[in-house]
Parts: structure tokens; C-alpha cells; sequence
């Protein structure tokens, strides 16, 4: 029985050589030898024996029926994607690229059951591939070459989602245009305090703004300011946002906190006294305007909303003469300081009619008439 056998296996061997015209073991051969360089390379770090394992790896994928073993393609796959990364110069000769070839191999790993048992070896095949193309991607940027630097980024995701290059392909999708891409991205950053960042808050809520989104935009803010109170940058976004929506009571319930942070702020001390006038607390505006000028004397703003609030004053009651003084001083500071403003010239008409100064109202007139002919 056992002669049988022997001879069974034997003229399948023979047959296998005389068919094929190369002995039977030594495809198996190549393969070891290719497997035992290949772990030296991932122990040594010295790319001869990385070099050995290519020529074997080489050897053992040599004809068209080697594509079938899955052995055979997964030690090609191995060894190319580590030259990828290991040779980035490309200093060796290569009919396809490295990393080509590497993603070829790992094409061909269809096998469920083989991948499920080879799942270490075909993580490293990706992550491999993964800096490989982080090396493109970077050297890339620093050709400027975005576009290249976005794709390169990407397959750098796609091999390895721990690389964290999302904040790169964030960057770059805003650059290239790409602003669907670039807003999916930082909201994924901010879904999260673990994640997120006040400059990824502050970017996601401009590029809504850029889209005309600007309740998308608040949103993003007003998120932000949970997630960093104390962030002076978003506190100031918010703000503005707040200020160009017309929203001033938000903006007056935020004064204390960003007066805090710029209590010498021509512009933000103007903004907090007009939020206040429009919110009715006209003792607040006045303050702040007064705050304003004394930081700067010839900031037209002031000068002028402050001669407005008198002047509503002294219209209320044209016996006081204090109130029509107050409201020429700043007034006529304001026209001074820009003698074609045409609303400060009709807050002065409006002035010299109510206390009877003909003359003046006359003067203020003829440059109003002017101004329209021009």
C-alpha cells in the first residue's frame, strides 16, 4: 500500500517537472528564501536584506501561474510595499513602482479566510503603503503642489486611519476649493471637546460664513465657547458675528467678558456704546463713547452718535441749554473731522433749526447742496 503511494506522488512529481520544466520545490524554495530575508529586513532595518527578499520574492512570482498562490503575493505585496518607504529615492531599477506594485499585490489578497490569518502581516503591507505615500505627500507641499499633496494625503487615510492626516487634507480641501470637504472635516474635529481646537472653531465657523450659512456659523461659535470659555478669539468672533446680524443684546450681554480682555479698544468701546444705545441703556452708551474718545479724540463714530444723543435730548426739551451745547461740540467735531458726512450735517441742520441759529443752518444747507451736486 504504501508503494502505491509512493509512487502516486512521484509521478505527479515528475509530471509537474516535465510540464512546468523546473523542478517542484523550487518555487517553494524561492518563497522561503524570500520569507527568511524578509524577516531578517523587519529585525536588521538593513535594506540587503530587504534586496534579497525582492530578488526572491521576484523569483517566486516569475511565471503567470504564480499569481494564483496567495503565499506568493502576499511576500511580493510585503516586500515592495517596504521598498516603497525604505527606497523613497528610488535608487534601485523597477519596472512599476513600488508602491504600484504593493497595491497590486494587495488587490490580489482576496482569500477571506487566508486575510483573517494573515491580518498582521496585511496591516503592515498597508501601513506601509500608508508612509509611503505620506512621504509623497509631504514632499509634495513642499513643492506647493496641493493638488498632488490632497490625493497623496488621502491614500495615506485610506491605508492608515491612525496617521491623523485629516487636519492636512482640512487644510488643503480649504485651499483647493473643495469647502463641502473641508467643512465635513472640522466638524468632525469638533464633535468633541477631546478633539476639537480653537482654531478649528474659529476656521469651520468662517467657512459657513464664506457659504452665507451664518446661523451655521453662530452655532459653531457658540460651541466653541463651550468648549473654551476663556478663548479670546472666539469670544471676539462671536461678537462681531453677533454685531454684523444686528443681534446687540447678544453682543450686550457679552461687554463685560470681551471689555475684559481689550479694555483700550477704540473699536470694540465704539461697538459696546451703539450696542447699548440700541438696546435703550443710554446711560452705558454714553459711557462707552466717552470711553472711546478719550482714547482717541478724533474718532468720527463717536463724536458723531454721542452729538446724537444729546441732540435727541436737547429735541425733547429745547430749553436745555447744556444738552444743545453737548450735542454742537461733538457735532461739529465730527463734521470736522469729515466735512462730507452727510449724516452729521443733518443732525447739525436738524440742530440749528430747533435753537433758531439761521446763519449756521444756512452754512450747513449750502454744503449739504453742494455735496448732492457732486
Amino acid at each position: 500500500m504504501r508503494t502505491e503511494q509512493f509512487l502516486r506522488q512521484f509521478i505527479v512529481c515528475i509530471s509537474l517537472t516535465l510540464f512546468f520544466g523546473i523542478p517542484l520545490g523550487y518555487a517553494q524554495s524561492n518563497i522561503k528564501e524570500g520569507n527568511n530575508n524578509f524577516a531578517r529586513y523587519t529585525k536588521s532595518g538593513d535594506i540587503k536584506d530587504l534586496l534579497e527578499a525582492r530578488k526572491f520574492a521576484d523569483l517566486a512570482y516569475k511565471e503567470k501561474r504564480d499569481s494564483s498562490s496567495y503565499n506568493n503575493t502576499l511576500l511580493k505585496g510585503l516586500v515592495y510595499s517596504s521598498l516603497a518607504v525604505a527606497d523613497s529615492n528610488r535608487t534601485q531599477k523597477y519596472d512599476k513602482d513600488p508602491i504600484d506594485e504593493a497595491e497590486f499585490m494587495l488587490s490580489r489578497l482576496n482569500d477571506k479566510q487566508l486575510n483573517f490569518e494573515n491580518e498582521a502581516q496585511i496591516n503592515y503591507l498597508k501601513k506601509r503603503l500608508a508612509t509611503a505615500y505620506l512621504i509623497k505627500a509631504n514632499r509634495a507641499l513642499i513643492n506647493n503642489n496641493y493638488e498632488e499633496a490632497y490625493n497623496m494625503f488621502s491614500k495615506v487615510n485610506l491605508y492608515n486611519t491612525e496617521a491623523n492626516v485629516n487636519h492636512n487634507l482640512a487644510l488643503l480641501s480649504e485651499r483647493l476649493g473643495k469647502k463641502d470637504e473641508a467643512i465635513h472635516l472640522y466638524n468632525d474635529f469638533i464633535k468633541d471637546k477631546s478633539s476639537a481646537k480653537p482654531g478649528y472653531i474659529l476656521t469651520l465657523s468662517r467657512l459657513y460664513l464664506e457659504e452665507g450659512d451664518n446661523n451655521a456659523a453662530q452655532n459653531v461659535l457658540i460651541k466653541g465657547r463651550t468648549f473654551f470659555p476663556t478663548n479670546k478669539d472666539i469670544l471676539f468672533a462671536l461678537l462681531n458675528l453677533y454685531a454684523s446680524n444686528g443681534a446687540y443684546d447678544a453682543v450686550v450681554a457679552l461687554a463685560d467678558e470681551a471689555i475684559a480682555f481689550e479694555p483700550e479698544s477704540v473699536s470694540l468701546n465704539y461697538l459696546l456704546g451703539f450696542a447699548y444705545e440700541v438696546t435703550g441703556k443710554r446711560e452705558q452708551a454714553e459711557r462707552y463713547y466717552k470711553k472711546t474718545l478719550s482714547l482717541d479724540p478724533d474718532d468720527y463714530n463717536s463724536n458723531y452718535e454721542l452729538g446724537l444723543l444729546y441732540l435727541k435730548d436737547f429735541i425733547k426739551d429745547t430749553s436745555d441749554l447744556e444738552k444743545q451745547y453737548e450735542a454742537q461740540q461733538y457735532l461739529l467735531k465730527a463734521n470736522e473731522i469729515d466735512p462730507n458726512a452727510v449724516n452729521a450735517l443733518k443732525s447739525l441742520a436738524v440742530l440749528f433749526d430747533k435753537s433758531g441759529n439761521e446763519v449756521q443752518l444756512e452754512r450747513v444747507n449750502n454744503q449739504l447742496n453742494q455735496i448732492n451736486i457732486q
